[in-house]
């Protein structure tokens, strides 16, 4: 891993990208690195758009700002494209992970002429077949890992487990379910660019 990966979330509120930031900055600490996990608070609510941000690093992390040019950015729900910058800042040599059903190649338009790696996932499908309902969140974190290679997926993975098996110690029948996600989505990531 280089010395800092940023990447900036883009979501809806409900959707669970503030969760899923947390939840990338609890396993990244739980390997060992330093980092930071946070949203971006407004006047939100219920469908409005919002903003999560993950620093990790092997080193200690002596910014404390949001993340304006991010090595990725997380796109948890596709419609944001046509409302909301996403590519503001996004650096060329990192990519942008979309929750679509739709080929990378498709979605490069909406994207303000980034010319960096686009990354999709149809996130919705994958949870409603291993979760049982649409919980884009559990897709979209292991599409970030893959995308952005900061972590080993095995690693990924284990800890992953450890984590729901302590956030979901009185729910432990959607530990599996989570967890299949996570594995299919590992492997359905698709790139363009």
């Amino acid at each position: 891993m280089k010395k800092l990966t940023e990447i900036r979330w883009h979501g809806r509120g409900g959707q669970g990208a503030k969760t899923a930031s947390l939840l990338l900055a609890d396993v990244a600490f739980s390997t060992g690195l330093y980092i930071q996990g946070f949203p971006e608070y407004g006047p939100e609510r219920m469908g409005a758009p919002i903003t999560a941000y993950n620093r990790l690093s092997n080193e200690p992390i002596r910014v404390h700002s949001n993340i304006y040019e991010p090595d990725y950015v997380v796109v948890v729900d596709e419609t944001l494209l046509d409302s909301v910058d996403v590519t503001a800042g996004l650096k060329p040599e990192g990519g942008i992970v979309i929750n679509s059903a739709k080929d990378p190649a498709e979605l490069r338009a909406k994207l303000k002429g980034y010319t960096g790696k686009v990354y999709t996932i149809d996130a919705k499908k994958i949870s409603i077949e291993c979760i049982g309902r649409n919980m884009p969140n559990t897709p979209m974190l292991a599409a970030a890992v893959k995308a952005s290679g900061f972590m080993d997926e095995k690693l990924f993975l284990e800890n992953m487990e450890a984590s729901f098996k302590h956030k979901f110690a009185s729910k432990p029948e959607v530990i599996a379910g989570n967890m299949k996600a996570l594995e299919v989505s590992l492997k359905e990531v698709q790139c363009n660019g």
